[in-house]
């Protein structure tokens, strides 16, 4: 198979969605993989480096859709991008569909075949290929969290862990997933006090267990969570829906009742964001205010450390990568029900039911695709 990967376009995204390595494992197994020339530049992979691992360079994104069968990114592909989408042509990549009915639709009308990270699962019902982003999302948010609450950035001016005789900041995480654990187990190191809010009995358990009252744990109903926020100097929304548009949890009127220049970090604005005042932002310009209230809600975090996220996203991508190489995308995913998971659209059918049902679309089960495929 003819596969290829381009610069990601994305304001302030620098990550690449094979890394030298990958392309060796690809190019050692037959395949022919088109590398857009300076690709690998933001994680200090030079044009060479790809040539010794098999790469043919191409000079420009239009070559590469062109010619290759399997486009491999890591963010969603840009308007520019999916114009340059063929039907039969696999895209692999982050898709985040649920929130972006301009994507959904143009991908609906490019016939191409569309594989989600964020939707293959594994056996343990969880998401392999959104899990090392989450945790680099979970981490982040701290250390852009902490930054906002600077004066100097319109925060509180507030130090995470306090100092000897001044109280830590208060940290309120809304979902004790992967992010969310994340983001707490970063909170607790820096010194600040943590509250972590989740509505699954066993997850709180879990955390309560692996933090040993260094977090507190607190079930998410509706009054906690409000008292949570209130008190809050930083609050990370770690929500996530797999496939669906993330719910709005702290509404607008509870920005009314936080403390001047807090800081809310929307983790789960991928997905349409988990605050009612949330709106996606880039690295240029990652935060605005709301009632005095500071906004950071960046929509691809892990850009910004874009070599530990590259390397840390190709270790899961890369053997479904192979695998639809190997054996096309049909027979890729009949082995593997995992991958199939990951089937958001084909052939101009939505085959996820989530982004159906939140886009008001028709769906088409997945199954039905690989039969009529």
């Amino acid at each position: 198979m003819i596969v290829g990967t381009v610069t990601e376009i994305k304001n302030h995204e620098y990550r690449v969605g094979l890394t030298p390595e990958s392309v060796e494992e690809l190019s050692g197994r037959g395949h022919r993989v088109l590398v857009q020339a300076g690709a690998g530049g933001g994680i200090g992979a030079d044009d060479d480096l790809y040539v010794r691992a098999g790469a043919e360079i191409v000079a420009s994104a239009e070559a590469v859709f062109a010619r290759a069968e399997m486009i491999v990114k890591v963010k969603e592909p840009q308007a520019n991008e999916r114009a340059m989408l063929r039907p039969g042509q696999i895209l692999y990549t982050y898709l985040h569909l649920a929130p972006d009915p301009d994507q959904t639709r143009d991908l609906l009308a490019s016939g191409a075949t569309c594989i989600a990270y964020e939707t293959v699962t594994d056996a343990a019902g969880g998401l392999p290929l959104l899990k090392p982003m989450s945790q680099v999302a979970g981490r982040m948010a701290i250390q852009a969290g902490a930054g906002a609450l600077e004066k100097a950035n319109g925060g509180r001016g507030v130090l995470l862990g306090g100092v000897p005789g001044v109280l830590p900041a208060n940290v309120v995480v809304i979902g004790g997933g992967v992010v969310g654990f994340n983001a707490a187990q970063m909170a607790v190191g820096l010194g600040a006090d943590v509250i972590i809010l989740d509505r699954d009995a066993a997850v709180l358990e879990r955390l309560a267990n692996h933090f040993e009252g260094r977090a507190k744990t607190w079930f998410a109903s509706r009054a906690n969570l409000a008292a949570a926020v209130a008190q809050a100097d930083l609050v990370v929304g770690a929500v996530l829906v797999p496939g669906a548009a993330a719910p709005k949890l702290v509404t607008a009127a509870m920005l009314g009742t936080m403390r001047k220049g807090a800081v809310l970090v929307d983790v789960a604005i991928d997905q349409g964001g988990c605050f009612e005042t949330s709106h996606a932002t880039t690295h240029a310009d990652p935060t605005y205010l709301v009632d005095d209230i500071v906004h950071y809600c960046v929509a691809n975090m892990p850009g910004a450390v874009a070599r530990t996220s590259a390397y840390a996203l190709n270790n899961v991508t890369l053997p479904f990568a192979i695998a639809l190489a190997d054996l096309g995308w049909q027979e890729a995913v009949r082995r593997n029900r995992h991958l199939l998971a990951g089937l958001n659209i084909w052939n101009g059918h939505v085959t996820n039911e989530a982004v159906a049902r939140d886009l008001g679309l028709e769906f088409m089960l997945p199954e039905s695709a690989l039969q009529q495929g």
